[in-house]
C-alpha cells in the first residue's frame, strides 16, 4: 500500500518567513535610525518618541500596502501563465505531452520513460504537471497576499517597538549608545531566527543585517548632528 507523503521541508515556509523577517528587520533598523536621527539633532527625547510613533505606524502600514500589492501581483501573473496554459492544454493535448516529455529528457530521463511519465503525470493532473515542471509554479511556494501582508505590519510593529522601549526608558547619557548597541543586538538575534527557521546557518544572516542596520544607523545618526549644529 503506498503510504503517503509526510515529510516537512522548510521550502515551504519562505511564503511567510521572507515578509515576517523582512518586517522585523525593517522595524528595528527605520525606527532606531530614526530615533538616533532625532536624538543627534536636537537630544530632546520626547521629540524622538514623536518620531519614533509615527514611524512604527506608517511603516507597518507602508509593509502592509508593500507586500499585499506584491504577493497580489505575483498571483495575478502566475493566474494569467496558468490559464495560458489551461488552454494550450485544451487546443493541442499532444503537443503539451510531448513538450513535458522533452522537458523530463533535458533533465536527463531516457526518451521512452520521459514520455511515459509525462503521459502518466498528465492523466493525473496535466495543468499541475506543466504549472510544475514547464512553468515552476509549486503551491508549496505560493505565499498569500494577506497572510504575507498582516505578518509584515506585525513583525514591523513589533521589530520598530524595540528601539522605542529603549529610548523610553534609558538614562539620556546612554540614549545614542543603549540604542544602538540595543538594536544590533535584536538585528543579530533576528538574522539568526530567520536563519535557523529556514534551516540555513545562523551566522551569515546574523552579521548581513547588523552590518546594514550599523550603517544606517551610523549615517541617520550623523545627519541628525549636522542638522542639529546648523540649527
Amino acid at each position: 500500500m503506498r503510504q503517503p507523503h509526510t515529510e516537512s521541508h522548510l521550502i515551504e515556509r519562505t511564503g511567510w518567513l521572507r515578509a515576517a523577517v523582512l518586517g522585523a528587520n525593517d522595524g528595528v533598523i527605520s525606527t532606531a535610525s530614526l530615533v538616533l536621527g532625532v536624538i543627534s539633532a536636537s537630544g530632546v527625547r520626547h521629540d524622538a518618541l514623536v518620531a519614533g510613533i509615527a514611524g512604527l505606524v506608517a511603516g507597518a502600514m507602508a509593509m502592509a500596502a508593500g507586500e499585499y500589492v506584491s504577493v497580489s501581483s505575483q498571483a495575478d501573473t502566475e493566474d494569467a501563465a496558468l490559464a495560458k496554459e489551461r488552454r494550450e492544454l485544451a487546443a493541442d493535448h499532444v503537443h503539451e505531452l510531448a513538450e513535458l516529455a522533452g522537458i523530463y529528457e533535458a533533465r536527463g530521463v531516457e526518451a521512452g520513460l520521459a514520455r511515459a511519465v509525462a503521459a502518466q503525470l498528465m492523466a493525473h493532473d496535466a495543468l499541475g504537471a506543466h504549472a510544475r515542471d514547464e512553468l515552476g509554479i509549486s503551491i508549496s511556494t505560493i505565499a498569500n497576499p494577506i497572510q504575507a501582508a498582516l505578518a509584515s505590519a506585525l513583525t514591523f510593529a513589533t521589530g520598530a517597538a524595540a528601539p522605542l522601549l529603549l529610548a523610553m526608558f534609558l538614562p539620556a547619557p546612554w540614549l545614542v549608545p543603549g540604542i544602538g548597541a540595543g538594536a544590533l543586538l535584536f538585528l543579530a538575534a533576528l538574522g539568526a531566527i530567520g536563519g535557523r527557521a529556514g534551516g540555513a546557518p545562523m551566522l551569515k544572516p546574523a552579521l548581513r543585517v547588523t552590518f546594514w542596520g550599523a550603517l544606517a544607523m551610523v549615517a541617520t545618526t550623523i545627519i541628525g548632528r549636522l542638522f542639529g549644529a546648523v540649527v
